[in-house]
């Protein structure tokens, strides 16, 4: 069995079969929390031990987010792997991406690198394939049914129809499809 994953901001994984997970946003969940604590911060006389004790729920406020995340990501990764032998992902250049300053944040929350780096070691346990796909193949632009691509795709267009064979596409799904194919088509080329 294989599948083809596309990670997304709104939906934190999309698969080649339309199945869709929703992004959880932990930080986005505890920003006012955080943000309380901040100021709460800001106003203690530095190394008192009230400013200790503020500084400490900060820290115990950003473990248990990473806390949250991280289960996530096991949960799915092992879900994964337990249903799949071959796994094809984009590989992303978050890096990049982060400098984005609108998507900055989203981009941070969703933390895709310790997703890909999860699932990568346990798939290395596990003896299950984990191929990444190129991250300049356009996946989203091209028609997973007759590989027709299209120039321009802004990132507010969800849906989008192909001019070639008029297949309606969401553009997500349609994206893991095309990872799917053009990783088994990689993956046939290496055996080769």
């Amino acid at each position: 069995k294989s599948i083809g994953l596309d990670l997304g901001l709104t939906h934190f994984l999309i698969d080649s079969q339309g199945k869709k997970i929703d992004n959880p946003k932990f930080l986005k969940r505890e920003l006012e929390k955080l943000r309380f604590l901040d100021r709460c911060l800001s106003r203690k006389i530095k190394n008192s031990n009230s400013y200790k004790k503020t500084k400490l729920k900060r820290a115990k406020l950003f473990k248990s987010i990473t806390n949250k995340r991280n289960y996530f990501f096991h949960c799915i990764s092992k879900n994964l792997i337990k249903n799949y032998d071959f796994i094809y992902v984009e590989d992303l250049s978050i890096k990049n991406m982060i400098k984005n300053r609108k998507l900055s944040r989203s981009i941070a929350d969703v933390s895709w690198s310790s997703f890909i780096s999860i699932l990568s070691y346990k798939c290395d346990w596990y003896g299950v394939s984990l191929h990444k796909i190129n991250r300049w193949f356009a996946s989203s632009k091209t028609c997973s049914e007759c590989g027709y691509q299209i120039d321009n795709l802004d990132l507010s267009i969800r849906e989008w129809v192909c001019p070639d064979c008029g297949e309606v596409h969401d553009r997500d799904i349609n994206a893991a499809l095309n990872i799917l194919k053009r990783g088994e088509s990689e993956l046939t080329l290496i055996q080769k």
